[in-house]
């Protein structure tokens, strides 16, 4: 990469809200922005970065019928080749043990942010973004996955999101990672017995699901190209390939 400003951005878009969350990091890991805003929003505040990288959390396309193609070859049931409705990444993140969502055949039986996804990636192919990896460009752009990345990092399936040991196990996670983030361990400083019996938690010290997502793709990004040998992406190039933050994956999570 020729460009020593470059800012490196995830965007996640899976939570199903209107809003759409994004981090931004700089070369040494500081978050740089960490926002909601519309697809528009997002698109002007990349656009208008003199070089950048982003990782989305949203498929960049349509499953091609890869797997149903290569299961209808065995002896299945209709049960079984119906579930092989996703894309060769999904599939291969599954076996793993990594339940990442499926990505349908047909737009219509998708879901809407995933419907939100395809539409930002060709906002972002208008704006000037290349698929990843082409070294001498200002503007890429390559698709992740939160649930694998946080899984990938930790070398076990992360506790569920929406819990609060969950966002606790995901912003340590980054904060070893080096991000220049508040410190989880941070939170056990501020329990007391009075405040447990009162309902009071110290949630100012922990970021959302959405954030903690956005800045795990953008993290992705940024050893992407950092760290370019330490990355490992899955599935088919033309169907669509996840980026992941390690140099391999475990066989099974």
């Amino acid at each position: 990469m020729l460009f020593t400003d470059t800012l490196f951005t995830g965007i996640d878009l899976a939570s199903g809200r209107k809003s759409i969350t994004y981090a931004a990091l700089d070369k040494g890991l500081h978050v740089i922005a960490l926002a909601d805003g519309s697809l528009d929003d997002v698109t002007a505040f990349l656009a208008g970065q003199s070089s950048a990288v982003t990782a989305v959390n949203a498929p960049s396309g349509l499953n091609r019928g890869l797997v149903r193609a290569k299961m209808k070859k065995e002896t299945l049931t209709p049960i079984q080749i119906r579930k092989a409705d996703l894309r060769a990444a999904e599939h291969e993140l599954r076996q793993r043990g990594i339940m990442v969502a499926r990505t349908h055949s047909t737009l219509s039986v998708c879901p809407a942010w995933m419907k939100a996804g395809f539409g930002l990636y060709r906002k972002l192919e208008k704006a000037g973004f290349t698929k990843y990896p082409e070294t001498n460009e200002a503007y890429q752009v390559m698709e992740t996955n939160p649930l694998a990345g946080f899984a990938a990092l930790a070398g076990v399936v992360p506790l569920a999101k929406s819990s609060i040991e969950g966002r606790l196990q995901r912003q340590l996670i980054l904060y070893e990672c080096g991000l220049q983030i508040k410190d989880p361990m941070d939170v056990f400083e501020e329990i007391t017995r009075y405040k447990i019996s009162k309902g009071i938690w110290p949630a100012e010290l922990l970021y959302s699901v959405e954030q903690l997502d956005a800045l795990v793709a953008a993290y992705t990004a940024w050893m992407a190209v950092e760290r370019r040998e330490k990355t490992v992406s899955v599935g088919d190039a033309e169907e669509g390939q996840i980026m992941l933050p390690v140099a391999e994956l475990k066989e099974r999570y």
